[in-house]
């Protein structure tokens, strides 16, 4: 593993996901074995290979030849295909390893068998790998074909359960919005190879020149993947979707929205390396500020709770953009503060990612225990379920950047960032934290306050899930400097200053 490990990230889940159905042939146990194993596998190889990264600077993995440099023919030119994991994608890595520890445990308990328990686990799986894929792949093209492996497994996620009334409309909405997606992004490589004859990332970005059809890919890549990540006014396809897949299930999705906007990320940082003028940055703020601004009120309307967290989950996306989009707009100058903006938009991934995902699963264990996420239907649950409600009154406050929790942790180096460049982002980004606070207010009152009811019991492994994430809120937000020093600056200078060292790494020079 020690070799291997960034190319067994992608292949053991992708190979575990198709034996997942011929080992449920042989009996249900061995098939809840096999997918924790392989999930505790690819937990394994994230981790180490995040740790190698760290500390020992970008890892190249070439298929099919021992160093980058046997793979350059004259000139400079990349021949095989390649893995480039700098530190944004070992961070990445870290947080899909994380939330599949978490989401797995809780599905094989969630998911019922009679209700395509075993499909459901082969699309997760499926899914991690082509996550993992996107963060790894130093290969434009391949980073397109994990980006479709990722949205066949998740469209496939949020219908499969076609007896219910709205999972196939979700998934149709899903398929539709990822199919133009996918065609945009692979036009962009169409042009840029057309153009430059090759498809390695770290060649096609030595050569950029800034012409039309670089800036024409560049449009072509910026529409695709920020129509992946659900950012405003392209966004209404992500409520539909997180509130109809299996609640264990929608933690992948929210990694799956996050990769895209790392995807987004690695094209205009590394590969256009700031090849435009301010107005792409000021772009990607504007949508930012958007999506932020009409998530959050329409999380105030919702009375599924599902949709609530969906567009809460929504909301959130705005802040990453919004943190990076002020590195972007400044790229030119590199100023501290946007440095310290483009910290709290990368810390702030992992802070969703926790966050999100533990009101998902406290939404899991409402559906559990109720058999109804309706907020008109519930009430009083905090009585039978008090572990349940305190995990979402905490995820719930971290949401809206409530001290000393990880949400506040990132949001104020959002706030401090974005102020030094106008203080009217600021003021907006606080605005829209308030409103999440008033609407998941009234989602905890409406679902844990009031008399008691009748309600199951839901079993230990949910409990441990949630535990486990509602930990990393309180240790994040106690205790931030640790993580932004050791593991969030390393991230977001490999996007800030990166650039040329990701280049020599494959390249050399």
């Amino acid at each position: 593993m020690s070799v291997h490990a960034p190319i067994l990230a992608i292949a053991v889940p992708l190979l575990g996901g198709f034996a997942t159905p011929l080992l449920a042939k042989l009996h249900r146990r061995v098939r809840d074995v096999w997918a924790l194993a392989v999930v505790l596998f690819v937990g394994a190889c994230v981790g180490y290979v995040a740790v190698h990264v760290f500390t020992q600077g970008i890892w190249v993995y070439v298929l099919g030849a021992r160093q980058p440099q046997e793979t350059l023919v004259p000139g400079g030119f990349p021949i095989r295909i390649m893995l480039v994991v700098d530190a944004m994608s070992a961070f990445m890595g870290i947080i899909a390893g994380l939330l599949s520890l978490t989401a797995f445990p809780f599905a094989l308990r969630f998911l019922p068998e009679e209700e395509g328990k075993t499909l459901a686990l082969t699309l997760g799986l499926l899914l991690l790998a082509g996550i993992l894929g996107m963060a790894y792949t130093g290969d434009l093209f391949n980073f397109f074909v994990f980006l479709e492996v990722t949205s066949i497994a998740a469209c496939a996620l949020i219908g499969f359960r076609t007896w219910t009334s709205r999972a196939p409309e979700a998934a149709f909405k899903t398929m539709l919005l990822y199919s133009v997606s996918g065609l945009l992004f692979l036009l962009g490589v169409a042009f840029l190879y057309g153009e430059y004859g090759a498809l390695n990332l770290a060649y096609i970005s030595a050569q950029l020149r800034g012409s039309f059809v670089d800036r024409l890919a560049l449009a072509l890549f910026l529409a695709a993947l920020v129509m992946k990540a659900a950012a405003a006014p392209v966004h209404f396809w992500a409520p539909d979707a997180y509130g109809e897949a299996p609640a264990a299930k929608t933690l992948l999705l929210v990694v799956n929205t996050q990769v895209s906007l790392y995807g987004l990320w690695r094209v205009l940082f590394t590969l256009y390396g700031g090849l435009w003028d301010a107005g792409v940055g000021w772009l990607v703020v504007s949508l930012g500020l958007l999506t932020m601004v009409v998530a959050a009120f329409m999380a105030l309307v919702q009375t599924d709770l599902g949709r609530l967290v969906a567009y809460g989950a929504v909301s959130q996306i705005g802040y990453m953009m919004l943190g990076v989009g002020v590195g972007l707009v400044t790229l030119s100058s590199r100023p501290d503060y946007a440095l310290v903006a483009m910290k709290g938009g990368v810390f702030h991934m992992l802070n969703d990612a926790l966050t999100v995902g533990l009101l998902f699963l406290c939404v899991g264990a409402v559906e559990w225990a109720k058999g109804t996420r309706d907020l008109r239907e519930l009430g009083g649950l905090g009585h039978g379920l008090p572990a349940v409600g305190i995990c979402f009154l905490v995820a719930s406050l971290a949401l809206a950047g409530i001290p000393p929790l990880n949400g506040f942790a990132s949001k104020i180096l959002i706030y401090q960032g974005s102020f030094r460049l106008s203080p009217i982002l600021s003021a907006i980004a606080i605005l829209v934290s308030i409103l999440l606070l008033a609407g998941f207010t009234r989602a905890f009152q409406g679902a844990f306050l009031g008399p008691r009811v009748e309600a199951q019991g839901v079993p230990g492994v949910f409990l441990v899930s949630m535990a486990v994430l509602a930990v990393g809120i309180l240790v994040l937000g106690l205790v931030p400097g640790f993580f932004v020093e050791g593991v969030v600056t390393p991230a977001a200078e490999a996007l800030w200053h990166g650039r040329a060292l990701y280049l020599a790494a494959v390249l050399g020079g």
